[in-house]
């Protein structure tokens, strides 16, 4: 799983892209807010303690310069955006989410325990990687994790691991994957996704192609005991990766599914369209 410790104050990082990416998250939930934001019953809890919790505490002490409380503490702030949210949850859950989503880059994907195991609750998913958000919505980890080659090797451990994850104690996992074009929003509802189709049968080439990596970090909420997963995504393209010099690294990863324990895997992770030559 490639899971590693990690600090509470590094649940949310910011950097020079912050308000372009915040500017376009305010449109996807503007336009597609049935995709990008979502919730089950017994997602509103968590929602609202993380809400509490980061326009309370988390924001204005770990990015004091970007983030103010007011004087009785009931609005926070955004020095970058120059707008103003309550620090009491809003009553209505999907507006608490959409509020998320623009103080925040990280998408943000709320599970509770059920008798099936982790249960997927409430999601605000901006960044989507080739699926639907809302088709995965109350679904259990096991079913939102199916299509991933070779998965029941790990699933157990994996519910086994989360079950452990304590308060206090994130943890954090890196995901990548190799696609044909540099969208974000990658799913069905994103209609510049049919210009690329009109050219998938040139095959493009690998150096057209960009790489999109995942930082995910895991948490357990004190109170409701949910895991929410924060995940910050980053696009880079595979012709800025090899000037960079790491060409070589990069090639040897994507051979390394070929040669991994679990089938299917390359083709999971590098999509069909991209031509590619060890």
């Amino acid at each position: 799983m490639g899971i590693k410790s990690d600090t509470p104050s590094a649940l949310i990082s910011m950097d020079e892209g912050y308000l372009e990416r915040i500017e376009y998250r305010r449109e996807l939930m503007a336009e597609h807010a049935g995709t990008v934001l979502g919730v089950v019953p017994g997602g509103e809890a968590p929602v609202r303690e993380l809400y509490s919790y980061l326009l309370r505490q988390y924001l204005p002490v770990r990015f004091p310069l970007m983030f103010q409380l007011s004087a009785q503490d009931a609005q926070l702030t955004n020095s970058v955006t120059g707008r103003s949210f309550p620090t009491k949850p809003p009553a209505e859950t999907l507006e608490a989410l959409c509020i998320l989503g623009e103080i925040v880059e990280e998408d943000l994907v709320f599970l509770v325990p059920s008798p099936e195991g982790l249960r997927m609750v409430a999601h605000l998913w901006c960044f989507p990687s080739g699926f639907d958000p809302v088709a995965k919505l109350g679904n259990t980890l096991d079913a939102i994790h199916k299509p991933v080659p070779s998965y029941e090797k790990i699933g157990p451990s994996m519910q086994r691991f989360l079950s452990k994850l304590q308060s206090g104690k994130p943890i954090k996992r890196t995901n990548w994957s190799v696609q044909p074009h540099p969208e974000l929003f990658d799913c069905n509802a994103n209609r510049r996704l049919k210009d690329y189709e009109a050219i998938k049968s040139s095959d493009i080439r690998m150096e057209d192609s960009y790489l999109r990596s995942e930082l995910q970090t895991l948490s357990r909420l004190p109170n409701t005991e949910a895991v929410v997963f924060f995940i910050k995504t980053y696009m880079y393209s595979v012709s800025e990766i090899k000037a960079e010099g790491l060409g070589p690294q990069f090639a040897e990863a994507i051979e390394g599914l070929k040669k991994g324990n679990a089938p299917g895997m390359w083709t999971y992770k590098v999509d069909d369209n991209v031509r590619y030559s060890g």
